[in-house]
């Protein structure tokens, strides 16, 4: 849990800082593949041989997870204000739920109840009035979501179901890579050239982006989805939106419901304890060392 906490502080930066310095002045597919390639840099000197087969589902989770991910969640803040990606993203714990229920091949009530739960908690912090000509901006968003919930749940299951002696770190390299080979053929197809970035804080914030928030970030929230049940990892999907709010409005002073902060926070606290207390009813899940 103590990896799914740091790295949602972690990111709650990230929505500001794309949405205030990046979008609408540096090229998103850019963006993207300078995201990626950094956070691969980080985890190439570990990378370690592993059969094929292994290797080539990680890179096709990578490149689901962060290449399409990003594709998506950068084109989604040419479309909408930070506040209104924010609400569109309290979908994913269900997405989260589902996936890794289609995975196991069986269904839980019990991840679903609490990831609404989770679902609601957020939106009674995130609701507002929205722009009327979004619905094409929600579906960018819902496309970032899917992306996101596959490629964290299909981590955790396939490291269940490995034997994998070797630690996370000598195989996460194979992640990024398959996320890069999405970015790289993305950006030559559709990456605009004239709009690269023209600030120092741009490139700063760039940096940033790739070797912290994704460069270590995936790898420990990813890290941290094997040592919790799927319930719990759906929950802490959605703790993100308070988290964002907060930075908005102690850095940037953005408008905050304060009254909805509160209430919207209670109630996914609630949905994390109701997970915690059910789950004493059923048998856990394996967690990975």
């Amino acid at each position: 849990m103590i990896y799914l906490v740091a790295i949602t502080i972690l990111w709650a930066f990230s929505f500001s800082l794309i949405g205030v310095y990046l979008a609408g002045q540096v090229d998103a597919y850019f963006s993207v593949l300078t995201r990626v390639a950094l956070a691969a840099v980080v985890f190439l000197p570990f990378i370690r041989r592993v059969p094929a087969k292994l290797a080539g589902k990680l890179m096709v989770l990578g490149a689901i997870q962060l290449g399409c991910m990003y594709v998506f969640y950068y084109q989604s803040f040419l479309l909408l204000t930070v506040p209104e990606v924010l609400i569109f993203t309290i979908l994913t714990p269900v997405y989260v739920t589902l996936i890794f229920d289609l995975l196991q091949g069986h269904f839980s009530f019990r991840y679903l109840v609490t990831a609404l739960v989770a679902v609601l908690g957020a939106a009674i912090i995130r609701y507002s009035s929205i722009g009327n000509e979004i619905f094409v901006g929600f579906l960018v968003v819902q496309g970032a979501n899917i992306c996101f919930a596959i490629g964290q749940v299909g981590y955790k299951v396939l490291l269940q179901r490995e034997n994998l002696k070797l630690p996370q770190r000598a195989i996460f390299g194979y992640f990024y890579l398959g996320a890069l080979a999405v970015t790289i053929v993305t950006w030559f197809l559709f990456g605009n050239p004239a709009k690269l970035p023209t600030t120092a804080l741009q490139w700063e914030i760039l940096l940033y982006l790739g070797l912290i928030a994704s460069g270590l970030g995936y790898f420990f929230w990813n890290k941290g989805a094997t040592k919790v049940d799927a319930g719990t990892l759906a929950i802490m999907n959605n703790a993100l939106v308070p988290a964002g709010l907060i930075v908005n409005l102690l850095i940037w002073n953005r408008d905050a419901n304060l009254t909805r902060l509160g209430v919207g926070g209670a109630v996914l606290l609630f949905s994390l304890l109701l997970h915690e207390y059910w789950g004493k009813q059923c048998s856990p899940e394996p967690q990975l060392d």
